[in-house]
């Protein structure tokens, strides 16, 4: 198993870690509930440097980069990233990742950590235009802070203007002593903050700049599974559960990131799908009745008809009922329709919602 350059002060910290995608990680700290909380109201600091990164440079970076990926990367400009996927040309989606236009001619993607070598293999596979591709995933590290106190909390450790960088857009300036960072206001959980990239050599001097900033703040440091619960209540799909390489964007609700402005591997499906329509649809649901739905459950009609299964399902910390995800048959994905999730062999009382699940007061 590989381990973060910051396993050690996990260790130290008291983390229950666990084997995930390669490498040894923080699943929790204090616990789920807790932690979670300390990001929906305060502050919270996840290392979440199991992600890859790969730079792909050059004059025809970007003609890669159309080809492999769904949304429309030539609207970015420096400083701005953009959410993505890329189809695999038989109708699913190898991964879901993050552009960053970091200069002319030079792109960052961020993959997700289960499958670098799967994502690099497949984008070299396409690369017939010369495009220079690097591998950075053994040398950066990431961290996420998250929380509504984000931008007060960090002001102090950089002259970077935290307020100033719009959602989905990013700086490279000095924080926490480094000279050059990708500061990026991008995140998982819906409650704002930024995502740090640095090399393995500098992420703890600033993981213990970042503490000392957030112990005024209430600054806790974060596992997996609250990140897990963060994500699921504001909607946002993971890689391996709501989607892979046998769900279209379209089914899974992701049309938004789909640009049909431009030749991508699998744009005829993708618009074939649009246009026709899918046989079923990812969903989000809550329960009605007492239960904590789980992946994998099946998902059932009123008469107790299989019509699809749930993808991810938790208990939300922040609304106290059991919420979901789940591919269901398309004329039950209509919103307030009334479906049975298969707890302990039994149909339980669920409705299809609008997302996201967690609405801030």
């Amino acid at each position: 198993m590989k381990k973060t350059a910051l396993y050690d002060t996990h260790v130290k910290l008291g983390a229950k870690m666990v084997p995930f995608a390669g490498f040894e990680m923080p699943v929790q700290y204090e616990g789920i509930n807790i932690e979670h909380e300390t990001v929906r109201n305060h502050l919270g600091i996840f290392d979440v440097s199991h992600m890859g990164e790969f730079l792909i440079s050059g004059k025809e970076a970007i003609t890669l980069i159309q080809r492999i990926s769904t949304n429309d990367a030539a609207t970015l400009t420096v400083g701005k990233a953009q959410y993505s996927c890329m189809p695999n040309g038989r109708g699913g989606i190898v991964d879901d990742l993050i552009i960053y236009k970091i200069k002319e001619e030079q792109y960052l993607l961020v993959v997700n950590a289960s499958n670098i070598e799967k994502d690099l293999k497949w984008i070299q596979s396409k690369n017939d235009f010369g495009a220079e591709i690097r591998d950075l995933s053994d040398d950066y590290s990431l961290l996420a802070i998250q929380g509504p106190k984000a931008v007060e909390s960090m002001q102090s450790l950089t002259s970077v203007n935290l307020s100033a960088i719009q959602y989905y857009h990013f700086e490279v300036g000095d924080f926490a002593g480094i000279p050059h960072v990708i500061i990026s206001a991008t995140g998982y959980t819906g409650s704002g903050g930024f995502e740090i990239y640095c090399k393995n050599t500098e992420v703890q001097q600033v993981w213990d700049k970042v503490m000392e900033a957030g112990s005024s703040y209430g600054i806790k440091p974060i596992g997996l599974a609250a990140r897990d619960t963060l994500r699921l209540e504001m909607g946002y799909c993971l890689y391996g559960n709501d989607i892979d390489d046998t769900t279209s964007p379209i089914e899974a609700g992701l049309s938004w990131i789909c640009k049909l402005n431009k030749d991508f591997i699998d744009a005829d499906s993708i618009r074939r799908h649009k246009e026709q329509g899918t046989s079923r649809k990812l969903i989000a649901f809550e329960m009605i009745d007492r239960g904590i739905p789980r992946h994998d459950y099946a998902v059932m009609d009123t008469d107790g008809n299989i019509i699809g299964k749930v993808t991810s399902g938790t208990m939300s910390p922040s609304n106290k009922i059991g919420i979901g995800l789940a591919y269901v048959n398309t004329p039950f994905s209509q919103i307030d329709t009334e479906i049975l999730i298969e707890i302990r062999e039994k149909g339980v009382k669920a409705k299809v919602v609008k997302l996201p699940f967690y609405k801030k007061s």
